[in-house]
């Protein structure tokens, strides 16, 4: 089993030549007008982030001019959306940790609220974005608390269930020698409960993004959503992509600093090549 693995550089080359297909099966479909008015076209993409993030005297010419028309200075728009992010993210995963240990260590007051934390995360909470519009106003706290409620459910959840999974056994044995009430929290349940919280940011990565930007469509005069919302008035799919693109990136790079923070945590859990040496 383990000499059928794809090495590290193999892999990497799999991954970019699956990109490199799908690049250029959009470009061979865009070459077609109908097509490429509701897909795009990958090169006026790239000319559009291009003309975004560098000036239009350093341009390149030919191939990327078609895409550097309307130029718009992205940076003022992406700090936006980024702080919206960021600060719905860190709250959100704040909020959720410690409500999630709360319930999951007192199992009454986790029985008496648990319809009620059943009927929020049923509730769709883009719903929600008009209260918040209401209540913080149309700046970025009120796209912030769209995000936190997003990021909150999913953290709250895998911690509630980390915590709660605990092996009795273990339990037993830590109170047996002793261990009291903040020393099972730091040795036992804080570090069997780091897995679940680290699975669920990853994903809550990407829902604060989508707060963010959902928040922006419903009422923002700054933000990429911002951008793809006016891009969308006007049909240019272009700039419509060159945002999702944009967005997607800096997700990722995002996640990447979630990843390498967990692989710092979690340097005692064994990785996937040593669990099968074993």
């Amino acid at each position: 089993m383990a000499g059928s693995r794809l090495s590290n550089r193999s892999l990497r080359l799999w991954q970019v030549g699956v990109l490199v297909l799908v690049l250029l099966a959009w470009h061979l479909a865009s070459r077609n007008e109908q097509t490429a008015f509701f897909l795009g076209e990958p090169i006026k993409v790239a000319g559009r982030i291009w003309s975004w993030f560098l000036p239009v005297d350093v341009a390149p010419n030919g191939v990327f001019a078609e895409g550097l028309a309307g130029r718009a200075d992205i940076y003022p728009h992406l700090g936006v959306t980024l702080a919206e992010t960021v600060l719905a993210f860190a709250i959100g995963t704040v909020l959720g940790l410690a409500v999630g240990l709360w319930l999951a260590l007192a199992p009454t007051a986790s029985a008496i609220l648990d319809p009620y934390i059943k009927a929020a995360n049923s509730m769709p909470r883009v719903i929600l974005a008009p209260i918040f519009g209401l209540w913080f106003g149309l700046g970025i706290w009120s796209k912030v608390a769209l995000a936190v409620t997003l990021v909150f459910f999913i953290v709250f959840f895998n911690v509630y269930q980390g915590v709660r999974e605990v092996s009795p056994v273990i339990l037993a044995n830590a109170r047996m020698l002793g261990a009291n009430r903040k020393q099972l929290l730091r040795t036992v349940y804080l570090p069997s409960a780091t897995s679940w919280v680290f699975s669920s940011l990853h994903t809550s990565v990407g829902l604060a993004f989508v707060g963010a930007v959902v928040g922006e469509y419903l009422g923002s005069a700054r933000g990429v959503g911002y951008l793809i919302l006016q891009a969308e008035g006007t049909f240019d799919v272009n700039t419509v992509f060159a945002g999702i693109v944009v967005l997607t990136a800096f997700a990722l790079v995002l996640d990447g600093i979630v990843g390498r923070i967990e692989r710092h945590l979690m340097k005692w859990q064994p990785q996937a090549g040593e669990t099968e040496k074993l």
